[in-house]
Order: structure tokens, then sequence, then C-alpha cells
């Protein structure tokens, strides 16, 4: 493992066989790993990162698939393979143990990897948290979720993203920035990863998932937001053995993330500092 370019104050690396962005802070202080929504990257998290106090060490990955990360060896995963993978990445990094924050099927990863590995987390965040469809590995997707591949084999993820990219930001026509910023993130994403990812999305079962997690958890979401509404975040929330609290953010979509990163960082900040000191 070898740090391969600069990005602002973040370094690129990639280990074992994953690419990320990761920002070094105090050695005693926490460490947050961020995991990317299904048509984001590491890169979209760099305005929330900026926006975390700097003692914290940060982490966020490309998924398999994504950026320069090798895609996952099973052409229909569910998100245990992602939580699988996201184990054996953080062997690499000899990081036993994080403070975890999932963004959209980031949400479903990160749940999935706090209820397999529960003695690695110490705390968790749920961000925009997408529940998944309970689809059997190999079933038929929902309508919605195959029309997703359809649609990004059919014109390609430059067409996908300018297509898709307004309805995840709450105000669009306020935020032309964050809906540029989501956009190319987007036009980045490889339909092979991409088309794992729609799986993983259709095999997920974020309430069951929600249940054997043994950590503080705090689930935000914009009240705008058009993909994982509020009322599904509630959902999340209340089925949670160890709720810490669910945070609804005004003027923000999907795109929570991006549209308010001083809002988020608070909330992680807080969540990561309290299990510090717990």
């Amino acid at each position: 493992m070898a740090g391969e370019d600069m990005v602002g104050d973040l370094t690129r690396d990639f280990a074992a066989g994953v690419g990320f962005l990761r920002r070094v802070g105090d050695t005693a202080a926490p460490t947050l790993v961020l995991l990317h929504g299904i048509g984001s990257r590491a890169d979209s998290f760099s305005t929330l990162i900026a926006a975390l106090p700097a003692p914290l060490n940060v982490i966020a990955w490309d998924a398999p698939g994504y950026g320069q990360s090798v895609p996952l060896a099973v052409a229909m995963p569910t998100p245990r393979a992602y939580a699988d993978a996201l184990a054996q990445f953080l062997d690499a990094l000899q990081t036993p143990q994080v403070t975890l924050a999932g963004h959209s099927l980031g949400a479903l990863f990160a749940a999935s990897f706090a209820a397999r590995y529960p003695d690695r987390v110490n705390a968790l965040a749920l961000i925009s948290p997408a529940p998944g469809y309970g689809v059997e590995p190999g079933g038929t997707l929902p309508p919605g979720v195959q029309a997703r591949i359809d649609e990004i084999e059919e014109v390609g993820p430059a067409a996908f993203a300018k297509k898709r990219a307004p309805r995840l930001v709450g105000d669009p026509n306020a935020r032309p920035d964050v809906v540029a910023a989501v956009e190319r993130a987007m036009a980045t994403v490889h339909p092979g990863g991409y088309i794992q990812a729609v799986h993983a999305l259709g095999a997920g079962r974020l309430l069951s998932d929600a249940k054997l997690i043994g950590v503080p958890t705090i689930v935000a979401v914009g009240k705008l937001d058009q993909i994982t509404p509020p009322a599904g975040a509630a959902a999340v929330h209340a089925a949670l053995p160890h709720a810490a609290g669910l945070h609804e953010i005004a003027n923000a979509g999907h795109a929570l993330p991006q549209e308010e990163p001083s809002t988020v960082a608070v909330l992680l900040a807080r969540i990561a500092r309290t299990m510090a000191h717990a």
C-alpha cells in the first residue's frame, strides 16, 4: 500500500483491491469510515471531510466496482458481500475498530457490516438510508430497480447522470453547484460496478439488519428527500435497539452530505467523539 496522489489535504491510496481517500488526524483520535451511495464515489465526501474536525482520522472508500476498486467476484452480490469486502479492507489498513457512516446504499453496507462484525464498530450513522427490497439473490428485481440497469446500459453513465442528478438535490434550481457535483460523480460510475450495486440494493433488508445492530446509531435524512423520504428513515430509527437520534435536515434532499456538509459533519463528529470517550 502506498499513497498515489493528493486531493487537497486528502491522500488517494489503494489497499486490498479498494481505492480510497484518507485524511490522517491525531493518532489517538477515532477513525471515521465513509461509505458512498450507488451513484457516487469517495470524492463526493470531500466537502464533508473538510468540514470535519481536523483531529479525526477519515477514510472514504470507492466501493468495489467503483473508481479503481476491483469489482466483487459475484455478479449479483448482497450487502453482506460488500460488508465482507470492507472487513478485508480494514484488515489491510490494520484498523480493527471504526465509527462507520453510510450514505444511501452505503447505509445498507454499513448496517450489514455492523450486524456481521459487531466488535469492529463503535458507533454508526445511517444517512439518507436506502431500505433495500428484500429480493432473494438471483431473484427478479422490482421494475423500478431493474430500470436502473436497463437505462445505464442503454444511454451510458453520462446521460444517465444528467437525467437523474437533479432529483437527488432538495432544491436543484437553488443549488446548481451541488447538482453539478452529483452529476459529475454519477457520470464516472462503471456500468458493471453499478449493476452489481443495483443487485445489492435489490437484495438489501435494512430493517432486518437494523434490529441486529448493537452500537449507538444515528439516522439523518433531508426533509426534501424524494429518494429515501423521511418516513423511511424514521422506520429505520425505530427498528434500532440503540437508536441515538433521528435528524431531519431542512432544505436538503437525498444528496445530504453534499448539500449540508457542515450539518452532517457536526453529527458525525459528535457521535465519534462520544464513543471515543465512552
